[in-house]
Order: C-alpha cells, then sequence, then structure tokens
C-alpha cells in the first residue's frame, strides 16, 4: 500500500488555497468595500502561512506574512482596500506559487521587488512599518502609546492521532500561541499507551495552555484555522486570579518564531467562553470531508485503460456467444455486457469535469490584459456546468489563452474609440459552453470591431497563401488568419503580431478531432466557436461495412439510417443527393471515396449523420449494429489522412478504424456547393 507524500499533499492543497485567494482577490476588484472577501482573502494568506510553516516551507511563510499583515491592516480599517493593493497581492500571489513548487530555487530579488510594491500599496512608511521584522524597533508613537488591557485565556486542544503522519506540527501552533503573548503550557501525555502499543507516527499529547495577552478571542482562532475542522480545542476566558491558579506548572523555552508578527495592535472585544467539546462540529466536517475523495489524475487514466481492455474483451466475448448455441454462454455474455457498459458509463462520469474549472483560469488573464492594454473590459461566462472530458480541458487551456489575448487586443476597443462609436465604454468578453450531441461547443465571442476582411485578404495575397483576386468564400477567408506566421498586426507586442498563436489554435483542436467556426460583423465583434468530442477515451459508435472493411461511425452524431435501393442509387449518380422530408441532403460515396474496388451490395443503406446543422449522408453496404468502441490514436505515418480520427479492435481481434464526422460533413457541403454552382 501506497503511502502519500505530506509534501505532495500539501503542494496539492497550497495551489487550491492559492486558487482560492486568487478568485477572492478579482472578486475585490470590482468591490473593494465588501469586508466579506477582505476577510476570505485574509484567512486564505493566513492559512498558507501556517501550513507553509509547518512543512518547512520557511521562505512562503516568511514572503506570505507580509501580505497577511497588509490585509490584516484592511480587515482593521487602517487602510483602504485598493486596486493597486490587489493588483500588489495578485503579483505577490505569482511569487508564491513559484515558492510553494521550487522552494529551493534562487528566485533573486523578486521577493523584495514585491515587497515594495506591497508597501507603496498600503501607504509608504506605515507600510513599510508593517512589514518591517519583529526585530526592528516600534516607532516612537507606538512605544509611548498606552497598554491595552490584557485578557487571560485557558487553551485545551487535542489533534488526531494521525496529525503528524499528514504534515501537522503542533509545536508550530505553540510558537504561534507564544507570539500572542506570555504563554504557560503543560503537556498532557496521559493518553500515551504502553511502549508494546505505540505507534510512532501517531500522536497522543493534548496540550493546556494559559495564555495573556492584548489579543482578542479571534487572534487565537486564527492560530488553529487551518485544523479547526480535525481537532477538539475548547477556549475560555478566565479572571487574573483564575488564570494565576489554573497556570501550568511546566513550562517550555519559547523557540524563536517562523515568521515575523504585525507591530499593529488589535482592539480588544470580549467574547463568551465555548464550550470544552467540538465533538458535533468534527463529526459534520469528516462526514463532508468523506465525501470526497481526492485521487491523482494517473491512476483514472490507468484505471481508464483497464476499463478500456475490459470493453474489448467483453466485444470479443458477445461475438463468440452470438456465434454459439449455448444459452448459458450467452446469458453471461449478456450480463458481463451490461456490467461492462455501467462501469464504462461511471468511468465516464469520474473523468468528466465542468469547464468551471478552464474558464476560471480566464479571470486572472482579462485582470492583467486589462491593465496592461488600459481597456475596460468585462469577462462573461455562460454554461459553466458543461462538463467535458479532462483529457480535452488540459489540452484546450493554451488554445482558449490565445483566442482571448487575440479577442482582447485586436477586436476591443479602446474606450475613447468606443465612444465615439456610439458603444459603452466597457468591452465584452463572452465565453461560453454548450453541449450538442455528443459535442461541446466552446465559444469566445467578444462586441469589439469585428474582423477586417480587407486586411487579412490583403495579408493573404502579400503572403502568398492566396492568389490576387482569387474568389473565396467568408467561411474560408475568415480561417485563413488560423496559417501559420497569419498576423494583420502592424506592430509586433507583448500580445500579438507574430502569427504563431493562432496556428497553435488550430492544430490543437485538429488534433482532438475537433473544428472552428467563425462568424463575425464589422463593427459588432467576432465569435470564434471550438467543435470538441466530449470525450477522447470510449465513445459509443455504429459499426459499418463498406466492401470488406469495417468502420465506426460515432453514434452521437448519427440521425437515421435509410435504405438505399439499387435503383435509386443508379438515378442519383450524378447529383448525389437523397430527398428527407422536403429537404435535399448530400451524401457521400464510401465505397467510392475509399476505392474499395468492389461492387455495391443490392440493398445498400444511407445513414445521414450530422454536426450543428449541416447534414450529410454516408452510403454503406451493411450496417452491422451498436458497438462500444475504445479510442486508439492513429500512428504518426496516418496523421495527415483528415477522413479517420482514430482506430479501435473488434472482438475478433481485427481493426476497425473510425471516421471523421466532421471532415465527411464538410466533404459533403463542399460537394454540394460545387454542384449547385455547376447546375
Amino acid at each position: 500500500m501506497s503511502t502519500l507524500d505530506p509534501v505532495a499533499v500539501f503542494r496539492t492543497e497550497a495551489a487550491e488555497c492559492l486558487e482560492a485567494i486568487e478568485a477572492g482577490l478579482l472578486d475585490l476588484t470590482h468591490q473593494l468595500d465588501n469586508k466579506d472577501l477582505v476577510d476570505a482573502v485574509f484567512r486564505g494568506l493566513h492559512t498558507l502561512k501556517g501550513s507553509g510553516a509547518m512543512f518547512g516551507f520557511e521562505a512562503l511563510a516568511a514572503f506570505t506574512h507580509h501580505c497577511e499583515t497588509a490585509f490584516d491592516r484592511v480587515r482593521k480599517g487602517e487602510v483602504a482596500a485598493t486596486s493597486e493593493l490587489v493588483a500588489a497581492v495578485l503579483a505577490a500571489q505569482d511569487h508564491m506559487r513559484a515558492l510553494v513548487d521550487q522552494p529551493d530555487a534562487d528566485h533573486g530579488d523578486t521577493g523584495n521587488k514585491l515587497l515594495a510594491q506591497l508597501q507603496a500599496a498600503v501607504g509608504g512608511k506605515q507600510a513599510a512599518a508593517a512589514a518591517a521584522p519583529a526585530a526592528v524597533p516600534p516607532p516612537a508613537a507606538v512605544r509611548d502609546a498606552p497598554a491595552k488591557k490584557k485578557n487571560s485565556w485557558r487553551i485545551r486542544f487535542s489533534l488526531p492521532a494521525n496529525s503528524m503522519a499528514n504534515g501537522t506540527n503542533p509545536l508550530g501552533l505553540l510558537d504561534e500561541l507564544r507570539d500572542l503573548g506570555e504563554c504557560s503550557v503543560r503537556a498532557n501525555t496521559s493518553a500515551i499507551p504502553a511502549l508494546d502499543d505505540l505507534v510512532p507516527t501517531e500522536l497522543h499529547i493534548s496540550w493546556d495552555v494559559t495564555l495573556t495577552s492584548e489579543q482578542d478571542r479571534s487572534a487565537i482562532d486564527d492560530v488553529f484555522i487551518f485544523v479547526l475542522d480535525d481537532m477538539e480545542l475548547s477556549v475560555e476566558e478566565i479572571s487574573g486570579t483564575a488564570a494565576a491558579t489554573a497556570a501550568p506548572v511546566e513550562e517550555r523555552a519559547a523557540p524563536v518564531p517562523v515568521a515575523a508578527t504585525s507591530t499593529a495592535v488589535p482592539e480588544f472585544r470580549p467574547v463568551e467562553a465555548v464550550p470544552a467539546k467540538r465533538e458535533a462540529p468534527a463529526a459534520v466536517s469528516q462526514a463532508k470531508a468523506a465525501e470526497n475523495v481526492r485521487v491523482p489524475a494517473e491512476r483514472l487514466d490507468e484505471l481508464m485503460d483497464r476499463v478500456g481492455e475490459l470493453v474489448i474483451a467483453q466485444s470479443r466475448l458477445s461475438q463468440l456467444a452470438s456465434a454459439s448455441t449455448d444459452i448459458a454462454l450467452r446469458s453471461v455474455s449478456e450480463e458481463i455486457e451490461r456490467l461492462s457498459g455501467e462501469l464504462r458509463d461511471t468511468m465516464m462520469v469520474l473523468r468528466m469535469v465542468p469547464v468551471a474549472t478552464l474558464f476560471s483560469r480566464f479571470r486572472r488573464l482579462v485582470h492583467d490584459l486589462a491593465r496592461e492594454t488600459g481597456k475596460v473590459i468585462e469577462l462573461v461566462t455562460e454554461g459553466e456546468s458543461t462538463e467535458v472530458d479532462k483529457t480535452v480541458i488540459e489540452r484546450l487551456a493554451d488554445p482558449l489563452v490565445h483566442l482571448v489575448r487575440n479577442s482582447i487586443d485586436h477586436g476591443l476597443e479602446t474606450p475613447a474609440d468606443r465612444l465615439a462609436s456610439g458603444k459603452t465604454e466597457a468591452g465584452t468578453v463572452t465565453l461560453s459552453a454548450r453541449q450538442a450531441g455528443g459535442e461541446v461547443i466552446i465559444s469566445i465571442k467578444d462586441d469589439g470591431r469585428g474582423i477586417n476582411r480587407e486586411r487579412v485578404r490583403a495579408k493573404a495575397e502579400s503572403s502568398g497563401l492566396i492568389q490576387p483576386g482569387q474568389p473565396l468564400s467568408d467561411s474560408e477567408l475568415l480561417q485563413l488568419i488560423f496559417a501559420p506566421g497569419f498576423s494583420t498586426a502592424a506592430a509586433i507586442t507583448n500580445l500579438s503580431g507574430r502569427g504563431v498563436g493562432m496556428d497553435v489554435v488550430k492544430k490543437t483542436v485538429e488534433a482532438l478531432r475537433g473544428a472552428i467556426d467563425i462568424v463575425s460583423m464589422p463593427g459588432h465583434g467576432s465569435e470564434v466557436s471550438l467543435r470538441i468530442p466530449l470525450t477522447l477515451a470510449i465513445i459509443d459508435g455504429l459499426l459499418v461495412r463498406v466492401g470488406s472493411g469495417r468502420y465506426v461511425i460515432p453514434l452521437s452524431a448519427v440521425e437515421e439510417c435509410l435504405e438505399l435501393s439499387l435503383e435509386e442509387d443508379l438515378r442519383s449518380r450524378g447529383r448525389s443527393f437523397i430527398s428527407l422530408r422536403d429537404s435535399l441532403v448530400p451524401f457521400l460515396r464510401l465505397r467510392d471515396l475509399f476505392r474499395t474496388g468492389t461492387k455495391p451490395d443490392v440493398h445498400q443503406k444511407v445513414v445521414v449523420i450530422s454536426t450543428g446543422t449541416e447534414r450529410v449522408g454516408l452510403v454503406v453496404d451493411q450496417i452491422i449494429g451498436d458497438h462500444q468502441t475504445v479510442i486508439k490514436s492513429m500512428s504518426k505515418l496516418h496523421n495527415n489522412v483528415a477522413t479517420f480520427s482514430g482506430a479501435t479492435i473488434l472482438g475478433d481481434g481485427s481493426v476497425a478504424l473510425i471516421l471523421d464526422v466532421g471532415h465527411l460533413v464538410a466533404a459533403g457541403q463542399q460537394q454540394e456547393a460545387q454542384l449547385r454552382v455547376a447546375g
């Protein structure tokens, strides 16, 4: 049985904490007076600092302490939350992420520069005093200020037995309590088992602490904020006489604090003592924790591979059972087919991730680009609950970054230009997702100036992509922006101009067996839609025969199946259209497309497939039936074969190619357009 590395667990939790901090900061940008958001960011910074110190990330703890101090001052009303402060902490948050990922690397003078920016954001000398180490003497005004009333607290706490194995260091908690004031500590060792029964990695000690401090109850809660859910904690306010009586007789020397504390002294607020036990909240938190299990992504991938092999074996068993007269064998085969189908569906759900995890990354990008370009930008997200295979999410991140940057740089106008054209000052970038059959459509839309078709044509002609005056449809013209090295930018900037971004988008989407659609209206904006398969692992397919070969058509793209008699086939020669409910649908003869060299069957079938609003028929010799298709990628030798998107292994061990529906629909529509022009 493998044991999780505590440092790896910390890094995972730190990444989630940093994401929560970033989300809070971005929300705070629009609501600078929202105290709840300020408190949320402060708690996140405090948690990150404390956890970092307990796991040995000293540089992270020391650096985060300064940001925590700044937000503590905002929380207490000493300074106001400003956009400059939010920007400074966002920049600092990037450095925190680097300190988590590479704690031993040389980060140069980055930390000091960010702290200087932070100090400037919270107000010059006051910020410098707040961020200074504890060894620096306090200002005279603070030394001469009247002493605040001191309060005495009795704190009793115990941690779970597995807390040290999970990386929690109780001595760090005691150090933080000592930082709050005069502290006496007694260890309760009554629960330690006999030596023969003792497990060295388990914790059996609890602590009884008497604290005399100017801090209030919230400061004590902050010490335990990142372990509060899993521990037993009792905090009681006691009088001076009781404090002397309750003081433990054994006291340990206070170690050197991990990080400096703020020189600001919070105002005292009396509170009521809490009950000695916190069993009910602990039970609730444990129940909530049990609802979710953190599983490494590679284990899901490995499980998916095993399920895929099981589906192939089940297909082979079904084929053997269908050729047998043994009733018991057929019964077992049907049962295994049902179970493997349910297991496959469950596995697919485990791999599905809401696109909200992808869209949330762009809030920070839009915020930074707005500051860099001076444009006022609003990001709108729609359909965040739409779920896509996690592999698709991971591979779509970079293409969407290029598309969003392109919309902001090329599409949206400056505030002055927008006002002059009768638009609002703020430009809008909309990220949306929706499911359509077996595809998910992710759109990036802006309300900017739109694509200048004249500039696109001129650039394409000057680059030799098209001949001067060559006739192109509007769709073909707009698709030219995805050509390698193509850019209409007048100058190269940090955002665009090199002509590589859109080329990356096209290659990535094609590698995912997807397609790109563009719609643009001059003066009203543009919309780029990515049509991506929901999953890259296992799909339901329709197994067909063309000549002597077998092929798989994704079942999600199939609308209906028709019979094409030999007479109708002969009549349609030269036009390749079928009449389907008062509409003409073009069809492709796969036998001719694949050059099988065989004669058509007497009763051919037409499988009508669609992507979006476009439809096309595929003429096949036989429809064999549905098939659970485990997708295998094509070899590098077949990367340029656009007709097929992958392959699968059939029950008898032979290979069937999976048809690329998007490519075939596009080919059918192109054939229809050519016939209409000719006719």
